[in-house]
C-alpha cells in the first residue's frame, strides 16, 4: 500500500545551556583574566605592605631614638637609666653593637626573648654601647594582619573578576557559538537560517535609543545580510531555471510534432535527435526546479532491490551487468530510486568505459565503470549543473538530479575512485 510521506530534511538543533569552555577564546580569555588579576593583586600588595611596613618601622625607630637619646642625657648627667636602656644590655644585635662602639648611631629589629623588638644603639665611654629595646611586637602582628588581609582581599577580588569575566566571556563566545552555528545550518543548504542578534535592531525597545553595536553584532548582521542576498539570488535563480524550462516547453510539442511530419532522411533524423535532446533538457530543468523548491514528496513502498535494479538496467537498454550480492527490502520512494539509478548507468556508460557493473550489497548500491574516473572537482564538491569536464557532451544535470533525488529519498550518493581505476557511485539507502 502506498502512502504519501513528506521529506525529511536533517535540522540543527541549538545546543541550550553554556558553551563548553574547551574553546580556544574562552581558555584564552579565562587565562588572560586570571594572570592579569594575580599581577594586579600582588602590584597593589606589594605597594600596600611597603607603604605600611616603612610608616610603621619609621615610627618604632623614631619613638627608638628619642628614648635612645633621653638615655644619653641621663647617661651622661650621671642618673639612673631607664629599665628599656643599660649598656651592651643582653641580646643587643652585634651589627648594632660595633656600629655603636665605632661612635654612630643606629637602630635595628631583631628577637629578643622570642619578642620581636626595635633596637636603638648609640656609642658610650670605653667603647661600649648604650642601647635601647623598645617593644615591636604590636607593630608586628599589625603588618602580619596586613598581609593577611591583602591575601584574602586580593583572593576575593581575583574571584569576582573571575566571575565577572567569565559571565562576560561566557556571553560573548554564546553569540559567536551561535553565529557558526547559524553559518554552519546556511552551508548545509538553510536559507531561512538568521542570527537575529539583539544587539543588530535597530532600537533596544520602541521609543528607546538606539543600542550600541559590537564586533560580534557587526559580524551577526555580516552573516544574516549575506543569507538574504544568497537566499534572494538562489530564489531568482530558480524561478528563472523554472519559467524557461516552462516557456520551452510549449513550442518543443510544437517542434516535435512538426519533427515527425518530415520527410525520412539522415537531416530528419538528426532534426528530430536534436529535438529530444532540448526535450530532455527541459524536463531536466524542470525536475531540477522542484528538487530546489524543497517540497518534494514521498511515495513510500516496499521493493525488492535486485529486481528493482534489474529493470532500470533493461530500461537503460542493456549493456550493464548487475550482481546481487544480497539482496535485500526497502521502503522507498519507486520511481525516484530507478531515476536515480537510471543516471547513474547513464552517465556510466555515456562518460565513463565498459564494463558497467550495477551491485546490489544490502541497502548499498554501486554503479562502476572503468573510465578515466570522476572529475576531481565532483569527487570533493559533488556534481555541479552544467559543468562537465574535458568538453564531453551532456548539460552536467544528470547527476545533479541524481543527487537530489538521493537527498528526497533520504538516501547518501557519494563519488569516488576505484582503486584500480574507473569510477564508482555508491548510493547508501535509509535502513529505518
Amino acid at each position: 500500500m502506498r502512502r504519501p510521506a513528506l521529506l525529511r530534511r536533517p535540522v540543527l538543533r541549538r545546543r541550550s545551556g553554556l558553551p563548553r569552555w574547551s574553546g580556544t577564546l574562552a581558555v584564552k580569555a579565562a587565562a588572560f583574566i586570571t594572570v592579569m588579576c594575580c599581577a594586579l593583586a600582588a602590584l597593589l600588595g606589594v605597594l600596600v605592605h611597603v607603604q605600611v611596613t616603612n610608616q610603621t618601622v619609621g615610627q618604632a625607630r623614631h619613638q627608638a631614638l628619642q628614648r635612645l637619646t633621653d638615655a644619653t642625657r641621663r647617661y651622661e648627667a650621671g642618673d639612673a637609666l631607664r629599665r628599656d636602656a643599660g649598656l651592651d644590655p643582653r641580646g643587643l644585635p652585634r651589627e648594632l653593637r660595633d656600629l655603636a662602639a665605632s661612635g654612630d648611631r643606629g637602630t635595628m629589629v631583631a628577637d629578643r626573648d622570642g619578642r620581636p623588638t626595635m633596637w636603638a644603639a648609640g656609642p658610650a665611654d670605653g667603647g661600649r654601647a648604650l642601647a635601647v629595646a623598645v617593644d615591636y611586637s604590636q607593630q608586628a602582628r599589625t603588618i602580619a594582619g596586613l598581609d593577611r588581609a591583602i591575601l584574602w582581599s586580593s583572593a576575593l577580588a581575583i574571584g569576582a573578576t573571575l566571575l565577572v569575566g567569565a559571565f562576560a566571556v561566557t556571553r560573548v563566545t554564546r553569540r559567536l557559538h551561535t553565529t557558526a552555528q547559524v553559518a554552519r545550518r546556511i552551508s548545509a543548504g538553510d536559507l531561512d537560517a538568521r542570527v537575529h542578534d539583539p544587539r543588530t535592531e535597530p532600537r533596544a525597545r520602541a521609543g528607546g535609543p538606539p543600542r550600541p553595536q559590537d564586533e560580534v553584532a557587526a559580524v551577526a548582521a555580516a552573516l544574516d545580510s549575506m543569507a538574504s542576498s544568497l537566499q534572494g539570488k538562489l530564489l531568482a535563480e530558480q524561478r528563472f531555471t523554472a519559467d524557461v524550462a516552462h516557456e520551452l516547453r510549449t513550442p518543443l510539442t510544437g517542434l516535435h510534432a512538426a519533427a515527425e511530419l518530415l520527410p525520412p532522411g539522415r537531416p530528419t533524423e538528426l532534426v528530430r535527435d536534436r529535438v529530444a535532446a532540448l526535450r530532455t533538457l527541459t524536463e531536466d530543468l524542470l525536475e531540477i526546479s522542484r528538487l530546489d523548491t524543497g517540497r518534494e514528496r514521498l511515495e513510500l513502498d516496499t521493493e525488492q532491490l535486485g529486481p528493482l535494479a534489474e529493470r532500470v538496467v533493461r530500461a537503460a537498454g542493456g549493456g550493464t551487468e548487475v550482481s546481487v550480492v544480497r539482496d535485500v527490502c526497502v521502503e522507498t520512494d519507486r520511481r525516484r530510486l530507478e531515476r536515480v539509478l537510471g543516471n547513474l548507468v547513464a552517465n556510466a556508460h555515456q562518460h565513463g568505459a565498459g564494463p558497467v557493473v550495477l551491485t546490489v550489497d544490502g541497502p548499498v548500491v554501486t554503479v562502476r565503470d572503468h573510465g578515466e574516473g570522476f572529475p576531481d572537482y565532483l569527487v570533493a564538491h559533488g556534481p555541479q549543473r552544467f559543468r562537465t569536464e574535458g568538453g564531453t557532451r551532456g548539460h552536467g544535470l544528470g547527476l545533479t538530479i541524481a543527487a537530489g533525488q538521493a537527498e528526497v529519498l533520504g538516501a547518501r550518493l557519494e563519488f569516488g575512485h576505484a582503486p584500480d581505476g574507473g569510477a564508482v557511485a555508491t548510493l547508501r539507502l535509509p535502513t529505518e
